[in-house]
């Protein structure tokens, strides 16, 4: 029986399903997580290489996992993850109970929101096709120092461990596939219109330009969102910023289950499925590319981002977990 209260929680490039362990434990045995890991990842392998890759590819394991139940799940992404997770969303809007995203990186609509999305645009495009210079020179090194120091704030490459720095120099292949997917992913804007579900978009206050015009601009294009504003944390956030942000998911979490609870309440007994309609335990069957949460955060991206503040007890915590591929 697929467990009620399912959170399906997708993680930013260059981490793992550990990102969302803390968000886990406050969401406790009430709301299961389950956190599939993204291609690049060592649990899941490196793209198959046999089409050009997009973020329906990326999606896959996460539909796999709403397909195989039939309640409705609640959804979170961060950063590429909430890319995905708005792709999902699209492809699944009936089964989305709620969506919690923090700066998703939904690339594309910065070139369909004019004026207010061009310079944020100019600015991601600049910053991916040298990260895709350097790999195609072979410079691995280069492009994961050039990755982390944008979205984590200059000289966050330097405040990591060697081994952390290894394993997002192995991750660093992964990145331009994941720029490409979301500047590439064909979705018109007004699609958007669509996803009806309760919606939080939360960004840090020093947002890099691209992140920050997304989380501004999706309030306009969905109809059921709400905002919040973490003081002092950037694009990394959910990593720097854990407990501010874990509880302001897990409030929208519960408030949406609670009116989702009311509304099925509402409905005559026929609309509901029996035990029959049910199908098979997706936790039960989702084999190593799925994981409850249970390793520890991967905050190898987790430095001062942005004119984001940590303290030395942060910076610590981020050298000393590691990417997906720890």
């Amino acid at each position: 029986m697929f467990p009620a209260g399912l959170v399906i929680a997708l993680h930013c490039s260059g981490a793992g399903a550990g990102q969302w362990r803390s968000l886990g434990e406050l969401l406790g045995s009430e709301f299961p997580l389950a956190a599939p890991e993204h291609y690049g990842c060592d649990r899941s392998g490196s793209w198959s290489g046999t089409h050009a890759f997009s973020l329906a590819d990326e999606a896959v394991r996460t539909i796999e996992l709403i397909d195989r139940g039939m309640e409705r799940i609640h959804l979170v992404g961060h950063s590429y993850g909430g890319g995905v997770a708005l792709h999902v969303a699209l492809m699944r809007p009936h089964r989305i109970a709620s969506l919690s995203l923090y700066e998703p990186s939904a690339f594309h609509l910065l070139r369909q929101m004019g004026d207010r999305g061009r310079d944020g645009f100019a600015e991601i495009a600049a910053v991916a096709r040298a990260t895709g210079e350097c790999i195609l020179c072979g410079d691995h090194a280069a492009a994961a120092k050039l990755f982390v120091d944008y979205w984590g704030g200059r000289g966050a490459w330097a405040t990591m461990r060697p081994s952390v720095q290894s394993d997002l120099i192995r991750w660093a292949p992964k990145a331009p596939l994941d720029f490409r997917a979301l500047i590439e992913e064909p979705t018109a804007i007004e699609a958007y219109s669509q996803l009806r579900m309760p919606t939080l978009v939360i960004r840090g206050e020093h947002a890099p330009l691209p992140t920050g015009a997304l989380a501004e601009e999706l309030p306009s294009l969905m109809p059921c969102v709400r905002t919040s504003v973490i003081p002092g944390a950037g694009h990394m956030g959910p990593m720097t910023h854990v407990s501010a942000v874990n509880e302001l998911i897990a409030a929208h979490i519960r408030t949406s289950a609670a009116a989702d609870r009311v509304s099925e309440s509402a409905q005559p007994a026929s609309n509901v499925p029996d035990g029959d309609g049910l199908r098979a335990n997706p936790i039960a069957a989702t084999g190593r590319n799925y994981d409850m949460a249970s390793r520890s955060v991967p905050s190898a991206l987790a430095a001062s981002g942005h004119g984001e503040r940590q303290s030395d007890a942060g910076r610590d915590r981020a050298d000393r977990y590691g990417s997906c591929n720890a």
